[in-house]
């Protein structure tokens, strides 16, 4: 596995949860069944099991040779679902230091270290920073599957900064890849970038799971 620090941040910016779930595990694929640690740590948000399960009920063929890059990766559960169910390999980012060691932790766990690279940083840094030259790291010649599912909070005391996050992903995202944000329901998908083509259609599919709502956006072919 690699791993890079970068300037990690204060996690007082990241709400509890309240999920009341404090075990999580893979849900399909090779490693169907397998437990991933999580230590209950109120900074950490992990995505309801409903909700990650009808997510790749969704993308699950897709997944298949898409590098997953896993931004507020928290447990790394969105990335390590993605490899179980064939992704080549996966990216995280997490900021807050003792996450990120879950997310190490994990990433052994399952043995695929060679598969795995792990960055100790605020996704809005990397993304202003070092996506343009990630570009270069990341493998181009496969599409990306990118999960951006931050505290909810974020998207309404941080908006401009989730919709800036969001739109350099797309910018940058090869050809056939797919983008999932998850929100709380009150949020807005019309605020998205790329929300509206012609004609009016959205290009985002939405999907309710209460308390979240899911946004997929597939890079067209006229994407860079």
């Amino acid at each position: 596995m690699s791993r890079k620090r970068k300037s990690p941040e204060s996690p007082a910016d990241r709400l509890p949860s309240g999920s009341g779930e404090a075990e999580v595990r893979i849900i399909g694929g090779k490693f169907r069944g397998r437990r991933l640690n999580y230590h209950g740590d109120p900074v950490v948000r992990p995505m309801k099991h409903r909700t990650r399960e009808a997510i790749f009920n969704l993308i699950s063929t897709e997944c298949a040779g898409r590098h997953a890059i896993d931004l507020f990766a928290g447990t790394g559960a969105l990335g390590l679902e993605a490899i179980s169910r064939g992704a080549s390999g996966a990216t995280f980012i997490e900021k807050h230091v003792p996450s990120a060691r879950v997310v190490e932790q994990n990433i052994r766990t399952l043995g695929v270290e060679y598969r795995a690279t792990l960055l100790i940083t605020s996704a809005f840094l990397w993304s202003k920073r070092d996506l343009t030259a990630a570009t270069n790291t990341l493998p181009n010649d496969k599409p990306w599957l990118v999960f951006c599912s931050p505290p909810y909070a974020f998207f309404h005391e941080r908006q401009d900064e989730m919709l800036d996050l969001i739109q350099r992903i797309q910018t940058h995202a090869p050809v056939g890849s797919i983008l999932i944000v998850e929100a709380d329901e009150p949020f807005d998908f019309n605020s998205l970038p790329h929300a509206k083509v012609s004609g009016g259609d959205s290009r985002w599919d939405l999907r309710s799971y209460p308390p979240a709502s899911v946004g997929l956006w597939r890079a067209p072919i006229d994407s860079v």
